[in-house]
């Protein structure tokens, strides 16, 4: 739909996938989100979750013919946001694009990041192997990336460059590199048809609020956010979580308040928390703001 941003969930566990009846309702699989702005498909991740939407994605094609184009964003590169890529069945085909973003990682390219992982004996097949058109690019804080139909690829402009504003048909892509995670994280703020979603997964929040982050969100439709873990087990004192990187869905909230954001989804669910436990926290998370959401495998949201 014109001039909307659509977000489908695919993969909302994080740490390792969780299958099984006591995770069926919100759904075991790790990282990956969907997000369409008009003919325009970007991926937020590819954990597990990735490998459905690939073969959506492969579905539609079979039907259609039309070549499967996408944009890969990556927050970061530990496990659980890039099992799924090796699985993704668009790269197998050679009329796919897929254009692929994300941070440099203790000084390594994420192009080599990717390919460790695809390296026999682990993997039969190389990401040099991959019949697809791959273009796979570093980025830094700061850069903006745009895309429209009158471009055959996404445009990277540093911030202080002239950045398209209120362009009907450009998506705008922000990037704000968060250090409240093992090595970093990237967070995504992603605008279309004057709506605007930020996906700030793997973050920890910080005493007073994390100001970057409630800056970056102001005004948001959308803030998709860490929630892994409880209260009780961030401060445990037996194995606290504090500097894991991860937050509580009380830091969650502090976030969507200060940035008044419209709508907040709870996601990177723990793997050992069930869906009762998770239905619960819900509950708990809507009586103290009532736009909060879980984020459920398959949810689809629309702005």
């Amino acid at each position: 739909m014109s001039g909307s941003l659509s977000i489908t969930f695919w993969g909302v566990r994080g740490s390792y996938p969780a299958p099984g009846a006591q995770t069926a309702r919100v759904g075991g699989n790790t990282p990956s989100v969907q997000v369409r702005a008009a003919n325009h498909l970007i991926i937020l991740d590819a954990g597990t979750g990735v490998i459905g939407l690939g073969n959506a994605m492969v579905e539609q094609y079979r039907a259609n013919q039309h070549p499967m184009t996408a944009t890969l964003f990556f927050t970061h590169t530990h496990h659980d946001h890039t099992q799924g890529f090796p699985f993704f069945t668009p790269t197998h085909y050679q009329t796919t694009r897929l254009y692929v973003f994300g941070p440099k990682t203790l000084h390594q390219d994420l192009e080599e990041v990717l390919s460790r992982a695809m390296l026999p004996p682990v993997f039969p097949i190389t990401l040099d192997e991959l019949p697809c058109l791959r273009v796979m690019r570093n980025l830094q804080e700061g850069e903006v990336i745009v895309l429209n139909d009158k471009e055959s690829e996404p445009r990277v402009l540093v911030e202080r460059d002239e950045t398209p504003q209120n362009v009907p048909e450009h998506v705008i892509v922000r990037v704000l590199r968060s250090h409240a995670h093992p090595q970093g994280v990237f967070i995504y703020r992603i605008e279309f048809g004057g709506k605007a979603m930020v996906f700030a997964t793997d973050t920890e929040g910080y005493v007073g609020g994390d100001q970057r982050l409630i800056q970056f969100a102001q005004g948001a439709d959308l803030l998709i956010h860490d929630a892994q873990y409880t209260e009780a087990e961030y401060s445990s004192d037996i194995t606290p979580k504090q500097g894991w990187g991860h937050s509580t869905w009380q830091m969650a909230q502090a976030v969507a308040r200060a940035a008044s954001v419209k709508q907040l989804a709870l996601f990177h669910h723990d793997p050992t928390h069930s869906d009762e436990m998770l239905e619960d926290i819900e509950k708990q998370a809507q009586a103290a703001f009532p736009q909060t959401v879980l984020a459920r495998e398959g949810m689809k949201i629309d702005l």
